[in-house]
């Protein structure tokens, strides 16, 4: 087995809101990884003395742990679980009822000898490579759903309106204080087989396909076993600071926190 990773915050000096660890708990081949992209909140108060940052740490590492349990739970129980055992970690100093208290996109895998287990929350990304080179994306769409609806909108109202369906029926969902939310995340299995490759990325290195358009989902797992996460996240760089004020390629702030973990099975 073969982990490669690298995690870079969207501005140089500041708190990279990203979370990324890989756990391979026994000798059997068995595993798991987890990435997460703490949704950086609006200045102002938002109702948390912590930050996104320790959330997403916390919530992180709290989740590794439930998926390398046995007997093992299912992975939106292990979601589920982490999201109460964050909360309570901070509730009794910080207002979890704020719409933007801290929060995070979710992306976990758990394999064994026989299957791989996934789960996407929100617009971080997995990608599963079959022994044919064939990629498959797994994604939770419903934000790109929102999206174009908030186009529609007077400029002036599109921020609301998107706020509005955070973690709300017909909307989109992220880790939050919230449990039930895990109820709505993308999960699947893939024979262990199947699987030679598992790419996890959040939304900042997902801009290489989603955004620039370097190439598709096949172009970018071949661009990080080529050049290494590290690399890829550079050509985002690039990307970002060829366009700042986002006139060719629109998008929600010039950089963003980026992580990549690649795993070879």
């Amino acid at each position: 087995m073969r982990i490669q990773s690298a995690t870079a915050p969207g501005t140089p000096g500041q708190p990279n809101e990203d979370f990324a660890a890989v756990a391979m708990p026994t000798e059997a081949g068995e595993g798991a990884l987890v990435v997460l992209d703490g949704v950086t909140a609006p200045r102002g108060d938002f109702g948390c003395a912590h930050g996104v940052a320790w959330f997403s740490a916390r919530l992180g590492g709290t989740l590794l742990r439930a998926l390398a349990r046995t007997p093992a739970p299912t992975l939106r129980e292990a979601l589920a679980e982490s999201i109460s055992h964050t909360a309570d970690a901070h509730r009794t100093t910080c207002d979890l009822s704020h719409r933007r208290t801290p929060q995070a996109t979710v992306v976990c895998a758990r394999w064994d000898a026989a299957r791989v287990e996934h789960l996407v929350l929100s617009d971080s990304a997995l990608l599963i490579e079959a022994p044919t080179g064939l990629v498959r994306p797994v994604l939770d769409a419903r934000l790109d759903e929102v999206r174009p609806r908030a186009r529609a909108l007077p400029a002036g109202e599109r921020a609301a309106f998107v706020e509005s369906l955070r973690n709300a029926p017909g909307g989109f969902f992220t880790a939050a204080a919230d449990p039930s939310v895990a109820a709505h995340a993308v999960v699947g299995a893939t024979p262990r087989e199947e699987v030679r490759t598992l790419a996890a990325l959040t939304d900042g290195v997902g801009r290489w396909t989603e955004t620039f358009g370097l190439g598709d989902w096949t172009a970018l797992l071949a661009a990080l076993r080529a050049r290494g996460p590290e690399g890829v996240i550079d050509e985002v760089r690039a990307a970002e600071s060829a366009d700042p004020e986002g006139a060719a390629f629109p998008r929600g702030k010039a950089h963003d926190d980026a992580t990549a973990v690649l795993l070879t099975l």
